[in-house]
């Protein structure tokens, strides 16, 4: 016997206030699914993924990228808009990777994968990612780069 996995469903963050992070997840654009007292799911994808936000002390549990993160994919074209977008409904993009706001959407050297990235951070400093893969499968060690400079080097590269 088998089974596939197909994809994730859900994740859950930790919140202080529900309502004010309501109001921040509603700015990108997320359906609420279910609301009760202490939680709401939004949908990540309708029917297929959604998020999990729980008013909780344990928001109160320093961040780290493996229980206060999460990641959300969007079109490649929609990442160089990214930051614009988040900026016009007041969401601070974070300096990641000593890169900053300037140089982003960046590029994540995860050999043999490369994604294009934008970090924020949610109100109760959780981290949320806009992820974009570029490429899957190609080994080739790389530094850490710029969207607009990863683009600028594929024109390089397709040029010789």
């Amino acid at each position: 016997m088998r089974i596939l996995i197909k994809g994730l469903y859900e994740a859950h963050l930790p919140v202080r206030n529900l309502q004010r992070s309501i109001e921040f997840y509603l700015k990108l654009n997320l359906e609420i699914a279910y609301q009760s007292d202490q939680l709401v799911f939004f949908w990540i994808e309708k029917g297929k993924s959604w998020i999990g936000l729980w008013e909780t002390a344990q928001v109160n549990i320093p961040y780290h990228a493996s229980i206060r993160h999460i990641a959300l994919t969007i079109d490649k074209d929609d990442m160089y808009q990214a930051k614009k977008w988040l900026e016009v409904r007041g969401i601070q993009v974070k300096t990641s990777f000593g890169f900053t706001s300037d140089n982003q959407p960046l590029v994540l050297p995860n050999n043999r994968q490369a994604h294009a990235a934008i970090y924020f951070d949610d109100p109760d400093g959780n981290s949320i990612e806009f992820i974009s893969p570029l490429r899957l499968d190609v080994e080739e060690e790389f530094k850490m780069m710029s969207l607009e400079d990863w683009d600028l080097r594929g024109k390089q590269i397709s040029a010789d």
